[in-house]
């Protein structure tokens, strides 16, 4: 009986006829899993509930509970308070992608990308691409609740998604960091409980909630070198329409900083792992 004839050769003759596909690009493979990243999203919608619910909790608890006390009215706290809020609330998002990237690891994921013929970071940049859908959920989130409370940017739209972008780009610099904690450490909660002990400190002892002037020297020092502050100010200074470009350039500074350092070593971190 001929070989073509049996299910094994009619699918190796099936192969065999048709033209092998081309090997995708860089710019394709990392489109292509930054889209894989937004399809979890659209499959497991609840991942988006620390990225939705959180930012509000936030924003109405600080706004609500401390707004006259430390500015004399809510209105008016509202206005310093929310472009601090909305940094938090993308920074913490930007935990996730060393979470998302344990996870992969942990299943066995990883071990399959590795396989394909595909340029081999492909999978690490195309995640940090797909989590800034996730950021730019974040922020929405927050503007659109501010603007609801009665915040309003004097920079306009444009001053806005300047700001938008801006803590957007600081936060796809700073998801390197954790996904080279995510190759490190061994399970995902690991991961978020590392990355979130080390976010607290560094946006609560900033220029987020309360004005730096009124703290105790040593205190402030701190809070004026922490790159959080440098990151809130300037946006704050794009909402109010008086961009500041010292303040965007040290946040465009240390953004190409932390990714210089910590994308080649996930990218090293990952091909050891082969």
């Amino acid at each position: 009986m001929s070989t073509t004839r049996t299910p094994a050769g009619r699918l190796q003759a099936a192969l065999a006829s048709g033209e092998r596909p081309p090997r995708p690009g860089p710019l394709s493979a990392c489109l292509t899993f930054g889209w894989r990243g937004m399809l979890k999203i659209k499959h497991v919608p609840e991942q988006l509930v620390d990225v939705t619910i959180t930012p509000v909790l936030f924003l109405l608890m600080f706004t609500y509970l401390f707004g006259g006390a430390l500015a004399g009215s809510t209105s008016e706290y509202l206005q310093f308070l929310l472009p601090g809020i909305l940094v938090q609330s993308v920074l913490f998002t930007s935990v996730y992608s060393g979470v998302t990237l344990n996870t992969d690891m942990t299943k066995g994921v990883v071990d399959r990308f590795r396989s394909l013929a595909i340029w081999r970071p492909a999978p690490l940049v195309g995640a940090v691409l797909g989590d800034a859908v996730r950021y730019a959920i974040a922020g929405t989130v927050v503007v659109l609740l501010g603007l609801a409370l009665g915040f309003r940017p004097e920079g306009g739209a444009p001053g806005t998604l300047a700001a938008m972008a801006l803590v957007i780009v600081f936060s796809c610099g700073l998801a390197w960091v954790f996904t080279t904690l995510g190759l490190l450490l061994r399970s995902p909660s690991a991961v978020m409980n590392t990355g979130f002990m080390a976010l607290f400190p560094l946006i609560f002892l900033s220029n987020v909630f309360v004005d730096p002037n009124t703290l105790p020297s040593a205190l402030e020092a701190f809070v004026d070198l922490n790159p959080i502050s440098h990151l809130v100010t300037a946006t704050r200074g794009l909402m109010a329409g008086d961009p500041d470009t010292g303040e965007i350039a040290i946040v465009l500074a240390v953004t190409a900083g932390l990714t210089a350092v910590f994308a080649p070593l996930t990218s090293r971190l990952y091909r050891r792992g082969s």
